[in-house]
């Protein structure tokens, strides 16, 4: 997917256009597009076998497949995200815009409007809703991490009340299912009563306070030149004792010390991070495919857009889940006008 800029700088007009029509042929009417049919629409006049060969390359770079032998082309899950990345024209119809304004007339209860956005999403765009309420901040009962990919994690946060509510999020480079499990422990060993925030305001604190303990006990084996700091202040930083005959010199309970507090302010760096991402959450993004991680919808598209309290903090999401042959250019500004507007009627009272 980080290869959309150079996929399409590699391609030329002609390639660009055949792959364009391809999925906009596709996205129209689900159908494998052929080269006669292209040989009609093209900005130049180029014959079918010419066509034949663009569309054979762009099969080699992965952006198409034959479904058939002999058939037409439609376009593979890369070849829709760099579609959607990189050649998507979306414009938000005036009937479209007027359909979601009419949903959100009314009382701007949580519970109530979520419902009518959910319907009134599912009825204007086809297809299924997703709708995520509102982040709450309220005392929670139990917290778990758990690994989805390299780069995805998903947390459980069991609220007090006995509400579950997931988030996924990017862990910290480095988070490993075991740092994931020590995290989770810590945190539930003191989560009792605590929303968050709290927990968030608990980690930072113990983290300062690791840090003024390891500053006061290294003080006096710097000041004698018996030790230097290396990297001070980064999160690689270390205390480099100088030479080995100064170890006999040193102090040695101090220096155990000094260790010990490393290793537990690394692992308290790493927890503080862990909630910090967990209550930014995630933004809207649109995942085609196997890309969904948290649906078994192989041949499904999830298009997501987050709402946000009045700080800009985002605390829900609504969206679409349909087939990867959405109407993209119409779905996406659906969906990212709709967040829009539910993010403001939660917000307050209206202007």
């Amino acid at each position: 997917m980080d290869q959309t800029p150079d996929l399409l700088s590699e391609m030329n007009d002609r390639s660009r256009e055949v792959f364009r029509r391809v999925v906009e042929g596709y996205l129209s009417d689900g159908e494998p597009v052929g080269s006669r049919t292209l040989t009609r629409s093209l900005s130049e006049q180029v014959s079918a076998a010419t066509v034949r060969n663009v569309m054979q390359d762009l099969e080699l770079l992965g952006l198409l497949r034959a479904p058939h032998v002999s058939a037409g082309r439609v376009p593979t899950e890369r070849g829709l995200r760099l579609f959607v990345d990189g050649l998507l024209e979306a414009k938000l119809g005036e009937d479209d815009r007027e359909a979601i304004d009419a949903t959100m007339g009314g009382a701007a209860d949580a519970a109530k409007l979520l419902d009518r956005v959910g319907g009134a999403l599912s009825a204007i765009t086809g297809s299924a809703s997703l709708v995520l309420a509102p982040k709450r901040e309220a005392p929670i009962r139990h917290i778990d991490f758990v690994g989805l990919a390299p780069d995805r994690a998903l947390t459980v946060l069991v609220f007090a009340d006995g509400h579950v509510e997931n988030r996924v999020f990017a862990p910290p480079p480095g988070a490993t299912p075991s740092s994931m499990r020590e995290a989770a422990n810590l945190l539930n060993a003191l989560i009792e009563g605590r929303t968050l925030s709290d927990l968030k305001g608990l980690m930072a604190t113990d983290v300062a306070a690791r840090r003024r303990e390891i500053d006061a006990l290294a003080a006096d084996l710097i000041q004698s030149g018996l030790a230097v700091w290396e990297n001070r202040g980064e999160r690689e930083e270390r205390l480099i004792v100088r030479g080995r005959s100064n170890l006999l010199e040193a102090d040695v309970e101090g220096l155990d010390r000094i260790r010990a507090l490393f290793d537990d302010l690394e692992r308290k760096r790493d927890i503080a991070e862990f909630l910090e991402l967990v209550e930014s959450g995630e933004g809207v993004r649109i995942f085609i495919g196997s890309e969904n991680k948290l649906f078994s919808l192989g041949a499904s598209s999830v298009v997501v857009s987050p709402y946000t309290d009045p700080d800009r903090r985002i605390v829900g999401a609504v969206g679409v889940i349909g087939p990867t042959r959405l109407n993209y250019g119409r779905i996406v500004p659906i969906v990212d006008y709709t967040a829009q507007l539910v993010g403001r009627m939660l917000s307050g009272p209206q202007s």
